[in-house]
């Protein structure tokens, strides 16, 4: 008792000077992140960038053309005596311009090419359908056609010209200004096709519960990714994000003090980073997604995960950016089935069906990814080197239940130090030799290779716009190809998130399982289940800035119950632009 109440009075200090610098810097500091044209990714949550200032300033002069005919607003919107003044549909003007958009085809955009109704319209307004037919009048003119135009009709747009001399006038100098500041835009902005996502996290963390809180210190971690997303064709998307930072997980420790080989209590900000802790920089993901007819293609070069392109159906606890908005554990933001396995390859999501019915928008998924892909030395390479391929079919009910069933057939090659659920991370130039979630019973394969047969549901249900419940189940089936290699390992849990608890954009999320353990391995010690609890509270600062308390709770760490539970306490904050 005495351990724990010191650890509380060392990182209570760190925890509220971190809470009071953000919120701090939250208010004191505005947005000045500048969003340019890319195109839309179905399976990225995008956050809002604010435009350059002299790009909301041509907007504004836009707004407040429009806006010129509002009786609301005309009184603070006049430029001119004559804008008061509305063309009636009586009125000889009205009725001159009607008939030269009716020959002339002036005005796209009314279903009978005319002004809707008989409604009175503003003199900016009309200037507006003047000047299109001027365009084209002029048009014809220019393309030989000039007989099409009669004498009467130019006689009539002259007419009308001098009547609205004024308005033309204002209404060209507009346009030309508002060209001038498109041309400017585009002149400066960082790339008319890419678009940079970026997303840094810090967090204050800190373990408590014997040997594993005595061994361990309170610690501050961050994480930065820079995603530049491209488009080609404006359907498309090229995701070449780089990637730093310094986190690492806690050491797990029995009564003993020896040490735990597991990945229980990996939070999803310390998996990648370009699997280093020194802030160096590296490609974390480069890949390439594109509809082919009616499937949508992936391709990825480097840092692929089956979480990309196949739904996990674990809202609120599932991010897209894997760490920064979501769970704050590893094995709560998905099945531990989609870490099976990663690196380089292709995948695909077809749709069945138009939708609709009682199974709604079904599809189904596949995808290969190779973990040595870029290696061409012997048993590795794209199609002999370590594998994971996934199969998957997913159904839906409406908008509110989803769900889906996974297969995921992995390979690994000889070697010690192999994990199953690995994602594709790396240590030391070492693959697979890290676990990103579950025991060391669960994911060891065997130094001879070995291979797996892994199946999963996965369910969410939405009964309102304010509760989301979701969870999973996955088995596992590990053939070794030595004697006395083979197991078998389990995994599920299920969890309740509550969007916009207390205020818009906040969740409150509620996770409770067992993390992937397997019993009567030879060479290990533990047939206990390791029950993993976790509570968060995303609370949302701004549109761009985040804070996450949460409480991870570890029983029987290493598929051990003699030793002590393992408590993880952690501040997460996260920004985006």
């Amino acid at each position: 008792m005495s351990n724990l109440l010191w650890k509380s009075l060392v990182v209570s200090p760190a925890v509220l000077g971190a809470t009071l610098l953000v919120s701090t810097t939250a208010i004191a500091v505005p947005s000045t992140a500048t969003q340019v044209s890319a195109a839309k990714q179905s399976s990225v949550t995008e956050v809002a960038q604010q435009p350059e200032i002299f790009a909301q300033t041509t907007i504004d002069q836009v707004n407040r053309y429009s806006n010129e005919g509002n009786q609301n607003n005309s009184q603070s919107q006049v430029t001119s005596v004559s804008q008061f003044s509305d063309v009636q549909p009586t009125d000889w003007a009205f009725q001159a311009l009607q008939s030269l958009v009716e020959r002339y085809g002036c005005i796209a955009g009314y279903p009978n090419a005319t002004y809707r109704g008989n409604r009175a319209l503003t003199r900016y307004e009309f200037a507006a359908g003047l000047n299109a037919c001027l365009d084209r009048v002029n048009e014809l003119i220019a393309t030989a056609t000039a007989d099409l135009v009669t004498k009467q009709d130019l006689a009539t747009l002259q007419r009308l010209q001098e009547e609205f001399s004024a308005e033309l006038a204002t209404l060209r100098g507009r346009v030309d200004s508002l060209e001038a500041r498109t041309a400017e835009l585009e002149a400066n902005q960082f790339s008319t096709t890419t678009k940079l996502v970026g997303e840094a996290i810090f967090g204050v963390t800190d373990v408590f519960g014997g040997k594993t809180s005595d061994n361990n210190n309170t610690v501050f971690q961050d994480r930065v990714r820079l995603d530049l997303q491209t488009s080609f064709t404006g359907r498309d998307v090229l995701h070449t994000r780089l990637a730093a930072g310094n986190a690492t997980a806690f050491t797990q420790f029995d009564n003993a003090g020896a040490r735990i080989n597991t990945g229980e209590g990996t939070q999803t900000f310390q998996v990648g980073a370009g699997n280093s802790n020194n802030n160096s920089v590296s490609i974390e993901r480069l890949t390439y997604e594109v509809p082919i007819g009616p499937a949508q293609v992936y391709l990825a070069a480097s840092g692929g995960r089956h979480s990309h392109y196949a739904a996990v159906n674990n809202p609120y606890f599932f991010d897209t950016t894997d760490g920064g908005n979501g769970a704050l554990s590893t094995f709560a933001s998905e099945s531990p089935i989609y870490r099976i396995g990663g690196g380089a390859g292709i995948a695909f999501n077809l749709p069945l069906g138009k939708g609709g019915g009682i199974l709604g928008n079904s599809s189904i998924t596949g995808g290969y990814l190779a973990s040595q892909a870029n290696n061409p030395g012997l048993n590795q390479g794209l199609t002999n080197g370590d594998y994971a391929a996934l199969g998957q079919l997913n159904f839906s009910v409406g908008d509110r239940v989803a769900l889906a069933a996974t297969y995921v057939h992995g390979y690994s090659g000889t070697g010690a130090g192999h994990s199953l659920f690995n994602s594709d991370l790396t240590a030391n130039g070492t693959f697979g030799n890290v676990a990103a979630v579950g025991t060391n019973q669960a994911n060891v394969l065997s130094v001879n290779g070995a291979s797996s047969n892994s199946y999963g549901v996965e369910a969410a249900f939405r009964p309102s716009d304010k509760l989301s419940i979701s969870g999973f189940v996955s088995y596992h089936d590990i053939s070794g190809f030595g004697a006395n290699d083979d197991f078998q390992a389990w995994s599920y849990g299920v969890g309740l998130a509550l969007p916009d608890f207390g205020k818009k954009g906040n969740v409150l999320g509620l996770f409770a399982g067992a993390e992937p353990y397997s019993f009567n391995r030879p060479g290990f010690v533990g047939n206990d289940i390791p029950y993993h609890f976790e509570g968060f509270y995303k609370y949302r600062v701004s549109d761009n800035i985040s804070i996450t308390p949460g409480v991870i709770w570890l029983t029987s760490p290493g598929q051990n119950s003699n030793n002590d539970d393992a408590i993880i306490g952690t501040l997460r904050t996260t920004f985006t632009f």
